[in-house]
This record gives structure tokens, sequence and C-alpha cells, in this order.
């Protein structure tokens, strides 16, 4: 078969000679975007009636009928000439691939099930040559750097008094650089999702924060990014994976994204009033105690829920996943931890109360968000602020409810037992609900020193969906100023995680399934993922850290068989 694997996706086959393969029941959508340089995806769903074939010219007909419904265009689709080097490699055999010939060329086209739902992916183009493509990666680069060196003067004036006037523009910035190194560690074997000893991964990203006063108590920002590297094996291997700085894509060369992109309205009430200082995504001005807050658009679950000012953000506290989030917070997010949706925040004396809906990715662990808001979740925060022994602290109770297609572990086992075929979550995905709740605590001891701790708890027996594979976790920590050796804006910080798992996805891992991140191909002699990161935060210049970072891990991806390792890094963050 002259095919690329996409394992979630199916379509028909054919062989190299153009014939149809009816017995064939599910070859895999190849990747185009890679292959090809194509950019952007349009998720259609449709269902295959009686029989399991159709024509092709028939499918065709019904995806451009959906894609009208929801007012998306149908352009021409990528040309693609397969040259002869190619063809010798196993390209497709085709001097022009566009979407009637790749996907209806020879005339049927066949589902793995009568009447099943199937997600057929249309790739639209964007043709970009690469070099053109390199050419705005590194003017935007160079924008953001100039930007920089430009605008840190203007920052560095003092900001310590309340601003009078409310900020009309704004724009910030901000540089992370990460070095990650893996040392040795007693591994007696591995699988495709394991964590490899005596190796290392760097990750750089720049942002730029550009911010706008809509009308009263409207803002709007707009957040692109660039981003490079990738995380210790491709972010894979520990379930509370060791860099938040690393995401589940990577790439060698630098990209441009654009993560926010939002509106947030503010509605005072009556009451006493506070200053805000002007920082990124958050522009100078005062506001009401109490108040609605309402925000729209793409951005972070995590911008609004489960904040902890002790280890929250890997570019400037903790880098390990479990330690800035709670490691069973299965939030929505594309691989880059980013999504769309809305919020409404409601703050009455020392009580606020959140609530906000989401989408989530088309299938589990996707770089794309599902398009149509069929597969969503919605959060509900309930947070109390509160003094204790003169020392203010809050503490934060987060529930998740998450509706999408997703599979039972044991399920995946039981068919695999009775097919003996490889284990595989794919075919038992059926819509469903996974839930999930979490406690947030933070509280300030003295002065400089902060306690923090999480513990969360997730359903464990439902395919994890976006964020990592834990069911449970507990988190414990502290965070120190440097005031007592004269390095007040210094910063060290320490804290214990503990991961684990349902024993379901204890069985579907050690019959050979993968999580998002964790997968050694067997799991003999389970355990709880442990893990101690402590880390020195250094303020070199006024707007420029250097931190030393170290964390242990003991059962990586909760296998007693292998660790424990240390993993060291060093990270260099700049900001305007």
């Amino acid at each position: 078969m002259s095919t690329a694997v996409d394992r979630d996706h199916v379509i028909a086959g054919f062989d190299e000679r153009g014939d149809e393969k009816p017995e064939v029941a599910a070859v895999r959508v190849p990747a185009m975007q890679e292959q090809y340089g194509c950019s952007g995806v349009v998720r259609a769903p449709f269902r295959v009636p009686e029989p399991c074939a159709i024509h092709g010219d028939m499918l065709a007909n019904r995806v451009r009928r959906q894609l009208r419904r929801r007012r998306q265009a149908l352009p021409r689709l990528c040309g693609m000439r397969a040259e002869r080097g190619d063809q010798k490699q196993g390209a497709e055999p085709f001097d022009r691939l566009g979407m009637h010939d790749y996907f209806f060329k020879y005339g049927r086209v066949y589902s793995t099930r009568c009447n099943a739902e199937i997600l057929q992916i249309l790739w639209i183009p964007i043709p970009v040559p690469t070099r053109l493509r390199r050419a705005i990666g590194e003017f935007l680069l160079f924008l953001w750097t100039a930007g920089f060196f430009a605008l840190a003067a203007h920052s560095a004036e003092d900001t310590s008094s309340p601003p009078d006037i409310d900020e009309r523009f704004a724009i910030h910035g901000q540089f992370t650089y990460v070095e990650q190194d893996a040392g040795s560690f007693r591994a007696p074997y591995a699988g495709p999702h394991s964590l490899s000893p005596r190796h290392g991964r760097e990750t750089t990203d720049a942002t730029l924060y550009l911010g706008a006063r809509l009308w009263s108590g409207a803002e709007v920002w707009i957040d692109p990014e660039i981003d490079q590297g990738f995380g210790l094996d491709d972010t894979l291997g520990a379930a509370g994976f060791p860099s938040g700085e690393a995401y589940k894509v990577g790439k060698k060369k630098p990209y441009f994204r654009l993560p926010r992109f939002y509106v947030r309205q503010t509605l005072n009430l009556a009451g006493e009033r506070e200053a805000i200082e002007a920082d990124a995504n958050q522009l100078g001005g005062n506001r009401s105690l109490d108040r609605w807050v309402f925000t729209v658009g793409k951005f972070a679950v995590v911008d609004l829920f489960d904040v902890n000012q002790y280890a929250h953000d890997p570019r400037g506290d903790f880098l390990n996943w479990a330690a800035v989030d709670a490691g069973s917070f299965d939030y929505a997010a594309d691989a880059w931890g980013y999504t769309v949706g809305a919020a409404a925040e409601w703050y009455q004396g020392t009580w606020t109360m959140r609530l906000g809906v989401f989408d989530l990715s088309n299938v589990p662990n996707s770089v794309h968000l599902d398009p149509g808001f069929h597969e969503f979740q919605i959060i509900a925060e309930l947070e109390k602020r509160h003094t204790l022994f003169s020392h203010p602290g809050k503490l934060m109770v987060t529930i998740f409810d998450s509706r999408g297609r997703m599979g039972l572990v044991n399920s995946a086992v039981e068919l695999a037992q009775a097919s003996g075929q490889p284990v595989d979550i794919i075919p038992v995905r059926q819509y469903r609900s996974r839930l999930g709740a979490s406690l947030n605590l933070e509280q300030q001891l003295v002065e400089d020193l902060g306690f923090f701790a999480r513990a969360g708890k997730a359903a464990g027996n439902v395919e994890a969906y976006e964020f990592s594979d834990i069911d449970r976790s507990v988190e414990a920590g502290l965070s120190l100023k440097g005031s007592g050796w004269q390095r007040g804006r210094d910063t060290v910080g320490l804290a214990g995680l503990v991961n684990n798992i349902s024993a379901d996805r204890q069985r579907f891992l050690n019959a050979g399934g993968l999580g998002i991140l964790v997968g050694d191909g067997r799991l003999p002699h389970p355990g709880p993922e442990q893990i101690l990161e402590t880390y020195y935060s250094a303020q070199l210049l006024t707007h420029a850290q250097l931190t030393l970072d170290y964390q242990w891990v003991d059962h990586p991806a909760y296998n007693r068989d292998r660790g424990p390792v240390s993993i060291y890094a060093v990270r260099l963050h700049a900001q305007f």
C-alpha cells in the first residue's frame, strides 16, 4: 500500500496501480501537511449509509454541502507533483494530488463499519514557500528583538505608584531559553513513549503582548509568538513532564504561532477600587474590588483557572508540568496548551466564582481544535481569599467536565485480548464524559516565604484527553525570596509531587497501550511517579533572570523498573 500513517483518520485503500482494495477497510490518511507543506485543516463529519461502500462523487458532494452549511469554502487543494525520486521512496503515484484525485480517484470509499461516523480530513492550501516562511520568521524575530531593546528603557521607569488613568495601549514582550539534560538511570527496557537516559534538549520562545483599550473596561490582547526546539524525547517519558516550556510538538527551526487573541470586559460594581499595575496581558488602570469579568477568544485555560502565585509559571518559577498546574487537571487545549472559549468571573468580597466553556481538540492530544465545538469542556471554580495570622492566602476548588470522543482503557484491553491485535484506544472511542476536581492552596507564611499545595483526581477508566496521563496528583512546596541574603529579587523554590494512575490504566499500559506522554511497552511493576524539584532564580538585570533547576524523578511513567533519573536545566528569561 502507498500510504503514510495517521492513526486517527481512515480512508479507502488502493495499491500502486490504483486498484481498489475492499478488503483493506481502514487505510490511514497521509500527513499531507508535514509531507507537502500544506497548512490548515477542516474536519467534516459524515455518515456512510448502507452498503459500506458508496461512490466517491456522492461522498465528495456530501462533504461540500456540509462545508457550505458551515460557511467554509472548499478551495482547490494543494497541487503537488510526485517526482521520480519521490516515487522511488514510496510517494503517491499521481502527477497531481488534489482532493478528488486522492480521496475519490478510484471511485469508492470504504468505512471501517457500516453507518459509522468517519472524520474526513480535507487539507486546505495556504501554500507558502519554504524560503518565504523562513524569511517571515526571521523578520518577526528581528522585530521582536528590536522592540525588546527599544522598549526596555521605557519600561524601566518606576511603576510602583498606582496609575492615575487607564492605560490605552501597551506593548510587552518576553524571551525564554531552556536547556535541559537527563542523566543516566536504570532502564532495562523501553517503549515508544519512554524517557531516554543521557540526552538533552532545548527550547526557545519569544512573545509580544499587544494590548489596547476598546472602550470603558474592555481590552483586546493579541500575543504573536515564535517558538523553536523540543522537549526531552519529543515531550514523552514522564507523566509529570520536566519542562513546562516544552510543547507536544517541536521544530528545529523557529516557527510563528498566535497563542492568544481575546477580548476581556470588566464591569465594575459599586464599592472600593484598587489600582492595577500594567503587565503582560493587563492594561494599567483601576477597577472595583467587586466586579464581573468576561473573557472571550483564544487563550489558555490556566490563564484564569488553577492559578497559584508560587507555582504557575514555567518561565519564572517551577518547570515541571505537574508543579505549575494540578497534574490531574486535564484542561482543554491544543498541543501547545491553548484553546478557544469563554469565561465569566464574579468577584464579591473575599469570594470569586469562575465558569468557563472551552473547545477540546478534534481528537485527544491533537494540534487541531474541534472546528464545530462538538467536543468541549465545562470548568467551574470557587475561590476563597483569607487572612491567616495577618498573612494573605486563598483556597480554590476547580471542577471540570470534558465531553468528547474518548475511549475506556479497560475496553481497549478487552478488545485486544479478544482480537489478538495490539492494544489501541482508537477503536473504542465513543462520545462520553470525563470528570475531575482539584484543590489549590496558596498561603504566605512570613513576608518572604510562601507555601503552596495542590491535590486532584480525575476519572481513571477514561482516556486522558489533553494534558497528561495522571488520575491522582498531590503536590506541596515552598517559595522563598532572597531578602535574607540581600538578594530580594532572587527566588528559591522547592516542591514535592506524587502522581498516580488507576488500576485500569495500569493494565492498559502493561498490555502495551500508549498514553499521551507515557508508554514503556509494558508495565509489570507499576508504582507512583515521585518527583522532587528545586530551583534558584537569580536576577541578573532589571529585566532578566537566570535560573538553575534540578528535578529528581523516581518511577518515571509509573514504572518501578526504570529510574530514578536526575534532570538538570538552565533557564534564561527576559521581559519588558
